[in-house]
Formats: structure tokens, sequence, C-alpha cells
């Protein structure tokens, strides 16, 4: 399974923002419309980030691989949160949220940002700290019909 650092070349790193989520004093990541990428990519290339409302991706928060269902508002996409597998991410609101509990522990607030790197577009991506070089393990996950049977399994 190949290491990928996050200052790989093959690896697009954006700075992202944190919002409030909804009506909480939670921070969530706020993730940019594919047309205003411009600007915001800090290393690498990326012309999408290959996401929609509804998908579950992989993420990787302070070296543990994580699941995040990708939600959205009136402005945009948004992450709220990240769970251990993808049953919690789907269900969302059992277990420990990993995404607020990182931010928690790394003094992040709405207003704050952080890096969201691309490792493999439309399945694996990476949040850090500006500043902090991360490793992932550059994995695909199944094929999309091992998933859909996974899922109906899961019904």
């Amino acid at each position: 399974m190949p290491r990928v650092p996050s200052d790989d070349e093959g690896v697009a790193s954006i700075r992202v923002s944190l919002a409030r989520s909804g009506g909480t004093r939670r921070p969530c990541v706020r993730i940019p419309d594919d047309d205003a990428l411009d600007g915001r990519v800090e290393s690498g290339t990326c012309e999408s980030l290959s996401l929609t409302a509804g998908d579950v991706i992989r993420v990787v928060i302070d070296r543990e691989e994580c699941h995040a269902p990708v939600t959205e508002d009136s402005r945009g996409r948004l992450v709220r949160s990240a769970f251990d597998n993808r049953r919690l991410a789907r269900e969302a609101g059992e277990g420990a949220n990993r995404l607020v509990e990182w931010l928690d522990a790394n003094d992040r607030e709405p207003g704050d940002s952080v890096v969201l790197d691309v490792v493999v577009p439309g399945e694996l991506y990476g949040f850090r700290i500006p500043g902090e070089r991360a490793m992932y393990e550059a994995t695909r996950g199944p094929p999309s019909s091992l998933s859909d049977i996974a899922r109906d399994l899961d019904s």
C-alpha cells in the first residue's frame, strides 16, 4: 500500500474555512464549490473535488481513517462529522464525531481554516492543520458494485 505525503505533487492541498453547523456551536468544514477552487489550491492540481451532497467519503484525520458524510446548506457543501465506519457515517448521530474531537483538540473554531488534501479524488481526502505535514495510505475503496452490495446488506 503506497504511502503518500501531503506535500507530494500528486496531492492537491486546498485551504478551507470552518463554519458553524446549523444552530449548534460545533464547527464544520465548508467545502468550496468546484468553480471557486482557483486561488484556494495551495499545491498540486485540482479542477474538481468530485464531492456531492449525500456522498460518504473516506477522510484521514490525525493518521486515522474515518468516514464522513457530505451535506449541504444554502451556501454550499459541508462536512459536519466523521465517524469510525461507513454505517455510523450514514446514520450520522451515533458514535464519536472524530472531526469535532480533532477540531476541539486543535483549538479550531468557526472562521479558522484547515487544509483539505485530495489524495484520491472522489475517494480519499485528508484534513490537517495549515503548516503541518501528513502521511496517507493511498488505497482505493471497493469497486462501486461491491459498495452497492454492502449498502444493500446494511439496509
